[in-house]
């Protein structure tokens, strides 16, 4: 993907950063952004890895299937930057890393950083439990994250989405398209609904409604209302589009492409 300009970034990832939080994650939204931008430059690569991640001991999980690249970085050794080269890991989705990188942090070694209640905090905490080994790594976070305003962010991963009514005993997931979140998805009974309005624009798609049915670029499908919102399920919207829906069941998600 083309290096996007800085504000493009932070709006390209926002969704999936509050999405992961409000999962759970143990990281700031605006830590995690900084941090992104820090270890990529402003570009989202089709490998997906925004920390900086190596493969480390190689050991797979739901998120990391193994995946690598090569290539160039540095590190500061001893008070000297070295260049070298490192595998790191590489990801189905931007989803993936960061439940990835979520893994990393809940181990003991960065309990720090997870108990950290400010994203300052947090910044000289990923240092200290050593994350990074740039001295100037808190201080790199903390500037990006003042002169972006990225605090801004974090009060959305604290507010948590109902279910819809008619969808309460569904389990929730993700959609992801092109490696990013854009709608929740509610899974019941073999089918996944999803907002039409929200993922189908996101798709590309033009949205209407005709009184009882969500139509997708004027054809209607399969639809269930609920709190004035359509749902449709996302393999009738991914046929209408010409998506192939891909199920990941260890990570809970679907991903389009």
């Amino acid at each position: 993907m083309a290096q996007l300009t800085r504000k493009a970034f932070f709006e390209t990832l926002a969704p999936t950063v509050i999405r992961i939080r409000q999962e759970g994650s143990p990281m700031f939204p605006s830590v995690r952004l900084a941090q992104n931008l820090l270890e990529t430059g402003g570009v989202i690569h089709e490998w997906f890895n925004l920390g900086g991640i190596k493969v480390g001991s190689g050991q797979t999980n739901v998120y990391w299937h193994g995946e690598a690249v090569v290539k160039g970085t540095w590190e500061v050794v001893d008070g000297r930057n070295e260049t070298t080269r490192a595998a790191f890991r590489a990801y189905k989705s931007v989803y993936h890393f960061y439940k990835d990188l979520d893994m990393l942090l809940n181990t003991p070694r960065y309990e720090r950083v997870r108990k950290a209640l400010t994203p300052e905090r947090q910044a000289d905490m990923l240092f200290a439990c050593g994350y990074a080994t740039d001295p100037s790594y808190p201080s790199k976070l903390k500037a990006i994250i003042n002169q972006y305003s990225l605090k801004k962010h974090d009060a959305a991963g604290t507010k948590q989405v109902p279910k819809p009514e008619k969808l309460k005993e569904a389990e929730v997931i993700a959609l992801l398209y092109n490696g990013l979140y854009i709608s929740s998805g509610y899974l019941l009974g073999g089918s996944t609904w999803v907002p039409a309005r929200l993922a189908g624009e996101a798709l590309g798609a033009e949205i209407d409604w005709t009184g009882t049915q969500v139509t997708v670029n004027g054809d209607p499908l399969e639809s269930l209302l609920s709190e004035a919102t359509g749902y449709v399920p996302i393999r009738a919207v991914a046929a209408a589009l010409g998506f192939a829906p891909v199920w990941d069941p260890a990570a809970r998600v679907i991903l389009l492409k």
